[in-house]
């Protein structure tokens, strides 16, 4: 990886967009620590250093923000409402007509689709960034800190409305943002910046640990919880670049005085064919009945149980939940995004075929076996990988959404593969020599 960057470095086309990403990166930390207006920034230093690594609900929104959300700064809301209105658009497009024919009219229905993204994402952030507002007015964005209620300054509704636009506004800077990266630089420009979000929380969340730890001054736990982390990485990306390759033989076709067609080639069916997404699903699903209770009054039964045995990390109750949602949402995803039935009538129309299955239905019924057997394990791993560095790292001190947690170290890995994988592709287009001399 280290030597594709320095071999980047030296060619000037490619340095050009590096910097160009690296300025961008510059210009999304900065936002990420110029608080709005009306925000005592005193007390919400108080109240985070009070909160310590128990951040509560807001503390996976929190890590995908780089620490922006519990600061209350410009990039607050960070880049999940363009994730989350991606996701909304990705699921309404199986089901509304008019978005898959789009989706199938190729550049310039991927636009208009893009155009319902944006649009979306701007009204999540103003939902989003009232939710906001509101909790850090009623003082429970931390609960247990002493000057939680004096965050928000003057409550009036005109200075409500503006910490809600200048938050809605940042949003909209952090989009921009993240497509000129895509068009100007290197990678995908809001995997990017959901990259630096996370990579942003290593440095503190480490040396809490070091600092919390007991053998020689936690520098063992520190070395452990370091260990721990390079193990999981590389078992992620063994498993990340698992596939099932499916071969798929096109027949020889004669249009006019040519011949089309006659060669092998396969289908890369990924073990772990949802990514990241089931993660996500699953915590935002277990946020809601713990975010009810949150904000609901009185001391009823319900509140009680909610309290108990879906608020903390490692109660048995929420841990099995959060196993069951993960494995759910990894086959509704991939249910979703892959049809074995529109690959194998594509296959059916170029002439292609699975060596030993009929084109057509047998195809189709082929691949949804193999799909169906393949996700089982890609379900199960996403699963533990979820749980068991959180279980882990809990016991040394650390938050539930420490980097070298479940989501964190999926996304991390994920986006660190496809740009260097970018990388190397330009690359190899820039130096190839072709095959003669």
């Amino acid at each position: 990886m280290l030597t594709a960057f320095a071999r980047a470095f030296r060619t000037p086309d490619l340095r050009k967009k590096l910097l160009f990403t690296l300025g961008i990166i510059v210009v999304y930390r900065v936002g990420t620590h110029i608080p709005i207006p009306n925000v005592n920034y005193q007390a919400v230093q108080q109240c985070v250093k009070e909160a310590g690594a128990n951040q509560g609900l807001f503390g996976l929104v929190n890590m995908f923000s780089g620490g922006a959300l519990l600061q209350i700064t410009v990039f607050a809301l960070g880049i999940m409402p363009y994730i989350t209105a991606s996701i909304i658009l990705q699921l309404l497009t199986v089901v509304i007509p008019r978005l898959e024919a789009l989706k199938k009219e190729g550049q310039a229905g991927t636009a208009k689709i893009t155009q319902y993204t944006r649009y979306l994402t701007v009204a999540l952030a103003i939902l989003q960034g009232t939710g906001l507002v509101a909790t850090a007015r009623s003082g429970a964005l931390f609960n247990g800190c002493s000057v939680a209620t004096s965050i928000v300054s003057d409550q009036a509704i005109f200075a409500t409305i503006t910490m809600v636009i200048c938050m809605t506004a940042g949003t909209a800077l952090v989009m921009w943002l993240g497509e000129l990266i895509t068009d100007r630089g290197i990678g995908n420009g809001m995997s990017i910046l959901m990259f630096i979000s996370i990579a942003a929380t290593f440095p503190s969340a480490l040396w809490a640990i070091k600092k919390q730890g007991s053998l020689a001054g936690g520098w063992i736990e520190f070395g452990t919880v370091i260990a721990v982390g390079l193990v999981m990485v590389a078992l992620v990306v063994f498993v990340e670049q698992a596939q099932r390759r499916i071969p798929v033989q096109y027949a020889k076709r004669m249009i006019g005085r040519r011949s089309y067609g006659g060669t092998s080639t396969y289908i890369p069916l990924k073990v772990n064919q949802a990514g990241v997404i089931p993660v996500i699903f699953a915590s935002s699903l277990l946020y809601i009945p713990a975010l009810i209770a949150q904000f609901a009054g009185g001391n009823s039964g319900w509140k009680t149980w909610i309290e108990q045995n879906l608020t903390n990390g490692d109660h048995p109750i929420y841990i099995t939940s959060y196993f069951l949602l993960i494995v759910f949402f990894a086959f509704f995803y991939v249910a979703i995004s892959f049809n074995p039935e529109e690959v194998a009538d594509n296959m059916k129309k170029y002439g292609g075929f699975i060596p030993g299955i009929r084109a057509g239905r047998p195809t189709a019924e082929y691949l949804s076996y193999v799909l169906n057997r393949i996700t089982w394990p890609g379900s199960l791993y996403l699963g533990l990988i979820a749980l068991v560095p959180t279980m882990a790292l809990v016991g040394f001190g650390a938050s539930q959404n420490f980097p070298f947690g479940g989501t964190s170290i999926l996304i991390i890995v994920g986006v660190g593969l496809e740009t260097v994988k970018q990388i190397e592709s330009q690359l190899q287009q820039r130096n190839y020599e072709g095959f003669l001399r």
